[in-house]
């Protein structure tokens, strides 16, 4: 690779060289110079009596220095190598004369330093010239690139905020002046945002502390983009781009009110239905239940007329048990009474007389009573976790793990089935609505769901929610 680029750099050098600026007055002015000192030279060699005052014994070879070094400084290596060939060609009738007249050995000595001296040199300063050239190219460029930088920078409509090692503003458009104030600079993000939101160096928390929506004083939501600059002089910047999202917030606050209160009727017309199909028609298949066994146990009742009615006896029975059994799925009586773990004992425990599985709940913490609306959240999640390992897992052990901490709640359906590659979750929602009902059900509380799944290892669904809901429905 080197010795390919030191080829490319000599042919390179002798394409310059074999281009002279024959354009240029100054050029030909050289050469009449080298001219001169040839003549004087060949004049001075073929009458010796003739004597110059400071070069009695002949003019010197060494001043052609003198042009080819101009030559060289003013034109780099196509004039340097033209001015020492030129000279070359001027000499060779000193170099034929008689040995007597002339010093044909030391002047072709010279001429050679001479040519050697002109080409280095040239080329020195061709590769200086170059590098100068580029350098005031890049320059040019860089200026050009800050120009555009700042011209977006001045009419983007967005706030944006440079800030210095020290996070205090070193820049501010002129929107974010609009929005923060004229004396915006100076400050540090800390008195601007109210907190702790940039204060980070690596590129990690950044990107982690990204994406942040903030309310700033002009009544306005504003997302906060955090790009880590280039090095400057005084150390690292941060740039800071604040994303007006006001509209977009009250949207998704519009649409979130609306799914829980969508979810909040659904809740409500399953305790209604619930409470009235355990007031009213299973009461009723009850009493019939009983006028049936009543009936039947009268005397002159001919014995098949009984059996009749001891078979509808127990189809009234199975009917109430159907009734009960669906009364307590749309509304589990255990978690108005017994809260959430009452409530998941009571599902499992169903979960186990109606299929082949093997359940088992697991509690960590203090079994402490949690908000209503988190109890009825969270059992909806694992109600559909755990029916959605029922129907598509094809599992042996379902286990619900649930974690109470201070501050937040954390439920676990973790099962042995087939499982399913997670990248391609995406794929199964259309067809399968039980984890968009649990995403959403978690977006709702302001908590988070988590799927670790794996073909033929298992699914885990876990979804973590805050306790303290009223933070998260203020933003």
């Amino acid at each position: 690779m080197t010795a390919h680029r030191r080829r490319a750099e000599l042919a390179a050098a002798i394409r310059r060289a074999a281009h002279p600026p024959i354009r240029e007055v100054r050029f030909w002015l050289i050469q009449i110079m080298v001219v001169v000192i040839a003549s004087l030279h060949l004049l001075m060699d073929l009458h010796p009596s003739v004597e110059i005052g400071l070069f009695p014994s002949g003019l010197p070879i060494a001043l052609l220095i003198i042009p080819v070094g101009y030559a060289a400084l003013r034109y780099g290596l196509s004039g340097s190598a033209a001015t020492g060939m030129w000279a070359t060609l001027l000499w060779l009738p000193d170099l034929l004369l008689p040995h007597d007249q002339g010093h044909p050995g030391g002047d072709l000595v010279n001429l050679a330093l001479i040519d050697i001296v002109a080409f280095v040199i040239g080329q020195r300063i061709e590769s200086e010239r170059l590098a100068h050239l580029q350098a005031e190219r890049a320059t040019a460029q860089r200026l050009a690139v800050e120009a555009n930088y700042r011209r977006l920078f001045e009419t983007n409509g967005a706030p944006i905020l440079v800030l210095d090692g020290h996070q205090v503003v070193r820049d501010a458009n002129p929107a974010a002046r609009a929005v923060l104030g004229g004396d915006v600079l100076g400050r540090s993000s800390e008195q601007i945002f109210g907190r702790d939101v940039v204060g980070v160096k690596s590129d990690a928390l950044l990107a982690e502390r990204s994406s942040r929506v903030l309310s700033l004083p002009d009544g306005r939501d504003y997302r906060v983009d955090l790009v880590s600059l280039p090095d400057q002089s005084d150390g690292a910047s941060t740039q800071v781009i604040l994303e007006d999202v006001t509209e977009e917030r009250a949207e998704g606050r519009r649409a979130t009110r609306y799914a829980a209160l969508v979810i909040q009727t659904e809740e409500d017309q399953r305790r209604r239905l619930a409470r009235e199909l355990h007031d009213e028609p299973l009461q009723l298949f009850l009493h019939l239940a009983r006028r049936l066994e009543g009936i039947g146990q009268r005397r002159g009742v001919p014995a098949n007329v009984s059996d009749e009615l001891a078979e509808a006896r127990h189809q009234a029975l199975d009917a109430a048990g159907r009734l009960r059994s669906l009364a307590k799925e749309l509304r589990p009586p255990a978690l108005d009474q017994l809260g959430l773990v009452g409530a998941l004992s009571s599902l499992l425990a169903d979960v186990e007389d109606e299929a082949d599985l093997t359940t088992e709940l697991v509690v960590h913490g203090s079994k402490a009573r949690v908000p209503p609306e988190v109890e009825l959240g969270a059992f909806r999640i694992l109600q559909e976790a755990v029916r959605n390992t029922l129907r598509h897992a094809d599992a042996s052990l379902c286990q619900i793990i649930v974690t109470f901490a201070a501050e937040e709640l954390t439920c676990q359906v973790v099962d042995d089935g087939r499982g399913f590659p997670t990248d391609k979750i995406d794929e199964f929602a259309p067809g399968h609505f039980g984890l968009v009902g649990i995403a959403e059900r978690a977006h709702l509380l302001g908590g988070k769901l988590a799927v670790d799944s794996t073909p033929g290892c298992g699914t885990t669904v876990t979804v973590t929610v805050p306790l303290r809901l009223e933070e998260h429905a203020t933003q």
